[in-house]
């Protein structure tokens, strides 16, 4: 039985699920505006960067609802299926795939902790600061149309119910 299997189950009807929710995801953070207006780096990491903090955002929307586990759980699955599909596209190896997906799953973590506590924050202090140390910027970036761009999508976000989040309608 694979790690991933042993640790999200085996049920595809969840999967597919939350695949429209992951494909929106991935939309979200391949807008232009992230990396024209914003600064975010247009780089393989920069681009993770943008992916972790679209997802990032809606894992904090999903969190204190039950209702949502499974979906929260197939959407962490579905990120590190992209992950290894990536890695393996870009020439690592099976035996340090393992290694670099466990490594980008506790760099997820980090992102989620740190922008729940900096959108906690009335002022956009601490957020700009958890930008600045958790995405790859070119010299132009734009820290504060970032913050003001995560606040407005955490505000989408939470207007959206459930099922519509599931179904990837993010406004």
């Amino acid at each position: 039985m694979s790690l991933l299997k042993r640790l999200f189950g085996n049920s595809v009807r969840d999967s597919a699920q939350a695949r429209p929710l992951w494909h929106r995801i991935v939309e979200l953070a391949r807008d232009p505006a992230w990396y024209a207006r914003g600064g975010i780096a247009d780089t393989v990491p920069g681009r993770f960067d943008c992916i972790a903090l679209v997802l990032g955002l809606v894992m904090l929307r999903m969190e204190g609802h039950d209702d949502l586990r499974g979906p929260s759980a197939r959407l962490t699955e579905l990120f590190v299926e992209d992950m290894d599909g990536q890695l393996r596209q870009n020439g690592v190896g099976d035996l340090v795939v393992g290694k670099r997906i466990g490594k980008l799953m506790g760099v997820l973590g980090g992102r989620i902790d740190a922008f729940r506590s900096a959108l906690a924050a009335p002022e956009d202090a601490a957020l700009i600061a958890a930008i600045e140390r958790n995405v790859t910027l070119t010299e132009s970036a734009d820290m504060a149309w970032i913050a003001a761009e995560m606040r407005r999508m955490a505000d989408r976000l939470a207007a959206v119910d459930n099922p519509g989040l599931i179904a990837g309608r993010i406004g």
